[in-house]
């Protein structure tokens, strides 16, 4: 009885303020699918799914925990950000680390900031603030406190590693991947914690600044 107007409300969200973002999200995701089958790239159909799987996710976090919009947004730039780490190639002359010549190879700033880094750091500076705007929507009188904080760096961390067993499964189940190895995963992990850090700063300084309507 109660599973219609549930569903029912998804939809109404979906056509309402969630359209711009879904057909942003789509174009993006065609493109790719359509370039990646083209180059028989295996990997990057994994991703592909995943990204569809973590959009269905973000539509659920929205209808059920209220995540604003701005954070849709920045989830939705993620998995482009990710599309174009894999797909787009670099000139031969920018410095990378690896043989592919990719955005996820590039060192913004040679042997300190490579793409991969900034993309990870980015992406879960916005897992860690969903996880936050998760926890305030079932616990109204939550306050940003040191350590409700540390709990949403930590849940964002742990978003971090489910994302390295995902690299991890394309390592194992995928010939020649460009996932990288073990030094790799370690600064995969550093970024994630940097990003998660940065958004409990960001969540910390935003709370002191007048109220303003929730998206």
């Amino acid at each position: 009885m109660h599973i219609l107007p549930h569903y029912l409300h998804m939809l109404d969200v979906l056509r309402t303020k969630l359209w711009p973002v879904a057909l942003f999200t789509l174009v993006y995701l065609s493109l790719a699918t359509s370039f990646v089958i083209s180059l028989g790239n295996a990997e990057f159909l994994l991703y592909i799914v995943v990204v569809i799987i973590f959009g269905g996710v973000t539509l659920f976090l929205r209808t059920q925990v209220g995540i604003t919009m701005g954070v849709v947004w920045g989830l939705s730039v993620w998995g482009l950000l990710h599309m174009a780490g894999g797909l787009v190639p670099i000139p031969e002359t920018w410095p990378r680390l690896g043989e592919n010549v990719v955005l996820y190879n590039w060192w913004i700033i040679p042997n300190y900031l490579k793409y991969d880094h900034f993309v990870h750091g980015y992406g879960f500076f916005v897992a860690t603030i969903v996880c936050w705007q998760a926890l305030k929507s079932r616990l109204q009188n939550i306050h940003p406190t040191f350590g409700v904080l540390t709990l949403c760096v930590l849940a964002g961390m742990g978003l971090g590693a489910l994302n390295e067993i995902v690299e991890f499964m394309a390592v194992v189940y995928i010939p020649n991947t460009n996932v990288g190895g073990y030094m790799n995963t370690g600064f995969d992990l550093i970024s994630n914690l940097v990003g998660a850090v940065l958004a409990a700063s960001f969540i910390r300084w935003n709370a002191d600044r007048p109220s303003q309507r929730k998206s």
